[in-house]
C-alpha cells in the first residue's frame, strides 16, 4: 500500500485527537497543524499546500459559514424566550417522554430527504437541548439519534446531490434508487437510534445547562416557537421540489423566488427574523445583545468546521482517489466492492459527496464484471456506495464537527458517538443492501 494512503489512513484518525485530549491543543490548531503535516508528508509543494488549504477553509464556510451563524442566533433566541421549552412541551405531548429520542430520529430521516444533514442538524439543534432539558434524556443521545436520522437519507435518497449525481454515472433508475433508499435509510437511521440509546447515555456534553429564563405563564406560543425552524425547512424543502429537473413549478418568476427564498443561506436569514418575534419588550437586553450573543457562539463553531473542511481539502489534493481505485478495483467480491472502496474514501477525506461521486467513476466500468447490470443491481450499487459513503464520519468531515460543537460534545465524545454510529449505520446499510440484492436482483 502507498505511503500517501497509510499516511492519509492512520494519521488523521489519532493525531489531532490525541492532541486536543491528551494536552488540550484546541481542535482548530490541531487540525491545521494536521494539514500542515499530511500536505509536507505527502510531498506536497510548500506555496501549494498553503492555497489548498486556505482554499479548503474558504469553500467550507462558503456553503455552511452564514448558516452556522444564522442557526446559532435562532437557537439564543429560541433558549433565552422560551420558545425552546414551547416547542419542547408541544412534542412530548404528542409523542411522549419515552419516545423523545425516537422522534428525533425520524424527523432527521425525513427532514434530510430535502435538507443537507448539516443544515438541518443546526436548525434542529435547540429543539435537542430543550427536550433533553425537559425529559432529563442525555443530549448526547439526542445528538446522535437526530444525526444518524439526518445523515441516513442524506447519503441514500435523492435529490441529495450524492446519490443523485450516482444514480446518473450508473445509469440508475432514479425512482428505484428511492424506493429502496427509503427502505435502507430507515434500517440505517434507526440502528444509528439504537447505538444511541445504549451507548451514549453516559456521555457528558458542555450544552447540559441549558435553560430557559422565561417564567412558565409568560412562554411564546406555539406558532412564533415552531416558525424560525419549520418555515427554513419548508423553504428548502419547496427549493429542491422547484429544482428537479421535470420542473414542477414551472421555470418562471414563482419557480425564481422559490429556489431564491430556498437556499439555506435565505432561509435561515428568514427564520432570523421570524426569531426576533420571540423577545418581549419587557426585556433589559436588546436585540443586538442577543444577535451578539449568538455570534459569539458560533465563531468559535465556524473556525473549527472551516479548519475541518481544510483538512478534508489537503487530503483531497493527494493521489488517494488514484490509490484507492488502482488497489481495490480487481477485487471480485460483488456489491461489497462499491462499499469499501467509497468507505476507505470517506474515512480517509471526508467528504460523503466526494466519496460518492468519486467511487461511482471507478465502479461504473467494472458493473458488468461485478453482475450489477440489472435495474434493481444498479440501484442497488448506488445504496452500496452510499453506505461506504457514511462509514465513517470523524475529524476530517464537517458534519463530524457541526454535531460535536452543536451539542457540547469534546472531540473524544464525539468520535465515541457519533463516528462509532456512522460505523454502525454503514454496515447495517450494506447488511440490507446485501439481502435486498439476494431477493430482488
Amino acid at each position: 500500500m502507498p505511503l500517501t494512503l497509510i499516511v492519509v489512513l492512520f494519521i488523521p484518525a489519532s493525531s489531532p485527537t490525541i492532541r486536543s485530549t491528551s494536552s488540550k491543543l484546541h481542535p482548530f490548531l490541531s487540525l491545521i497543524i494536521a494539514s500542515l503535516v499530511i500536505g509536507f508528508i505527502t510531498g506536497q509543494e510548500s506555496s501549494q499546500l498553503i492555497i489548498t488549504i486556505t482554499e479548503g477553509f474558504g469553500s467550507t464556510l462558503k456553503s455552511i459559514g452564514f448558516i452556522i451563524a444564522f442557526g446559532t442566533i435562532i437557537g439564543v433566541y429560541l433558549e433565552k424566550s422560551g420558545g425552546a421549552k414551547t416547542m419542547a412541551e408541544t412534542v412530548l405531548k404528542i409523542i411522549g417522554e419515552k419516545k423523545s429520542a425516537l422522534a428525533m430520529n425520524l424527523t432527521g430521516y425525513i427532514v434530510s430527504i430535502p435538507v443537507f444533514c448539516d443544515s438541518g442538524f443546526i436548525i434542529l439543534s435547540s429543539l435537542n437541548k430543550a427536550l433533553s432539558k425537559r425529559t432529563g434524556i442525555p443530549l448526547a443521545v439526542l445528538a446522535v439519534a437526530l444525526g444518524t436520522g439526518l445523515y441516513a437519507t442524506h447519503v441514500f435518497v435523492p435529490p441529495t446531490p450524492g446519490p443523485l449525481a450516482a444514480a446518473a454515472t450508473l445509469n440508475a433508475d432514479i425512482g428505484l434508487v428511492i424506493i429502496y433508499g427509503l427502505i435502507v435509510g430507515l434500517v440505517s437511521a434507526l440502528s444509528g437510534l439504537l447505538w444511541a440509546k445504549y451507548s451514549c447515555r453516559n456521555v457528558k456534553t458542555s450544552s447540559e445547562d441549558f435553560h430557559v429564563e422565561e417564567k412558565e405563564d409568560s412562554l411564546p406560543n406555539k406558532v412564533n416557537s415552531f416558525a424560525p425552524i419549520l418555515l427554513p425547512i419548508i423553504l428548502i424543502a419547496l427549493k429542491s421540489i422547484a429544482d428537479y429537473p421535470t420542473q414542477p413549478l414551472g421555470d418562471g418568476f414563482i419557480k425564481s423566488f422559490i429556489s431564491f427564498c430556498g437556499n439555506p443561506v435565505i432561509a435561515l436569514f428568514i427564520g432570523v427574523g421570524l426569531s426576533f418575534s420571540l423577545k418581549k419588550e419587557k426585556k433589559n437586553e436588546s436585540h443586538f445583545d442577543w444577535v451578539n450573543e449568538g455570534l459569539k457562539s458560533a465563531g468559535t463553531i465556524i473556525l473549527i468546521t472551516g479548519a475541518g473542511g481544510a483538512f478534508g481539502n489537503v487530503l483531497r489534493a493527494t493521489d488517494l482517489g488514484d490509490t484507492i481505485g488502482n488497489s481495490l478495483s480487481t477485487w471480485n467480491v460483488g456489491i461489497l466492492l462499491p462499499f469499501l472502496i467509497a468507505a476507505l474514501l470517506k474515512t480517509a477525506q471526508g467528504s460523503s459527496t466526494v466519496a460518492i461521486i468519486t467511487t461511482a467513476a471507478i465502479i461504473s466500468p467494472l458493473l458488468s464484471a461485478l453482475g450489477l447490470e440489472s435495474e434493481t443491481a444498479k440501484a442497488l450499487t448506488v445504496l452500496a456506495i452510499g453506505a461506504g459513503s457514511m462509514t465513517v464520519s470523524h475529524i476530517n468531515d464537517s458534519y463530524f464537527w457541526v454535531v460535536s460543537q452543536f451539542s457540547g460534545m469534546d472531540t473524544s465524545s464525539a468520535l465515541k458517538t457519533h463516528t462509532v454510529a456512522t460505523f454502525v449505520q454503514g454496515i447495517a446499510g450494506i447488511i440490507i443492501i446485501a439481502v435486498l440484492l439476494m431477493f430482488f436482483k
